[in-house]
């Protein structure tokens, strides 16, 4: 009982400090992980998928050992420390207030009419090319972008951390971080980062339907429709390339009665994506809507966490 009470101060703690202090200013861990990731990527990079499985397993294996010793040392200290390396770990781990906030900069730019300023910004957001879009194709690029991290940036990583503690949040935040490093369908990528993709799918694939349920919940509270998410969940999702971006994208789409989907092209290629949702195409307000929902999605998120790290039995 005790074990489950310091992760579930843990955890809500965690998502405190994002919700107050957004990400860590310097330092920041995820970067200092993914300049090691480079550094050993120059070590193991072969052209195969035996090789991406290697990279990937020594990385993710690397921070879920390191995780395990903190927790552990923290665990003898006693609750205190067992709380803080919780929370720390949860902290570092979820991006939910800088993606509220670079989705809020996003439609300021918009509304501005500063369409060069917002090409530059659409990198904080997804991988996209961000020369070929304008101001509408920044919106939905944008938008977009909101839906799939708020499960990616936020539900995934608060549900790990109740389920895991620091070692499993770490665990997933390594598997997420490699999948946007080597994750791409590149002559480069193609087959080296095919583990790390798929490896993400999995790590994803619960979280996705707990967001796109959350969605559907919350809708009402952004003069969303409810019925509509659950529609175009229900029926679009399949038709996305991506077993869990087209979950949640779908819901919101539904949710916010917008069009996304259609051409997108990335550095590496031009993919001509399905339609999700039957509304407009998305505007700003459409974008300022999703960030509101993305913020009450993560809200209860952090309320669904609680309740499974209070549940939990390792």
């Amino acid at each position: 009982m005790v074990a489950t009470r310091t992760r579930l101060a843990g955890v809500l703690a965690g998502y405190l400090a994002d919700v107050v202090l957004g990400d860590p200013v310097r330092g920041h861990p995820v970067a200092a992980f993914g300049r090691a990731a480079a550094a050993v990527e120059r070590v193991t990079y072969r052209d195969s998928r035996a090789a991406g499985v290697v990279h990937v397993a020594v990385l993710v294996g690397a921070l879920s050992l390191l995780g395990s010793a903190l927790q552990r040392t923290a665990d003898r200290g006693g609750w205190p420390w067992s709380i803080a390396t919780t929370a720390g770990a949860t902290w570092v781990s979820v991006g939910g207030t800088s993606l509220v906030s670079t989705g809020l900069e996003m439609a300021e730019l918009l509304e501005g009419g500063d369409v060069e300023a917002a090409r530059r910004l659409l990198p904080s957001l997804c991988g996209r090319d961000p020369a070929w879009l304008d101001g509408a194709g920044l919106a939905r690029a944008s938008l977009e972008s909101v839906a799939e991290n708020t499960s990616d940036a936020e539900v995934a990583p608060l549900l790990c951390a109740a389920v895991g503690g620091a070692p499993g949040v770490l665990a997933y935040r390594a598997i997420n971080t490699l999948d946007s490093m080597i994750g791409y369908r590149s002559e480069r990528y193609a087959r080296f980062g095919w583990a790390a993709a798929r490896l993400d799918d999995a790590a994803n694939y619960g979280a996705a339907r707990v967001t796109a349920a959350l969605v559907v919940l919350c809708a009402p509270l952004v003069s969303g429709s409810p019925a509509g998410a659950l529609r175009a969940w229900r029926r679009d999702a399949t038709r996305h390339p991506s077993p869990n971006a087209g979950v949640v994208e779908a819901a919101f789409a539904g949710a916010l009665g917008v069009r996304l989907g259609g051409p997108t092209q990335y550095r590496h290629e031009l993919q001509i994506r399905p339609t999700l949702g039957d509304g407009h195409e998305p505007t700003v307000t459409d974008l300022r809507r999703a960030v509101a929902l993305s913020r009450t999605v993560q809200a209860g998120t952090a309320v669904l966490a609680g309740l499974v790290a209070y549940r939990w039995r390792p």
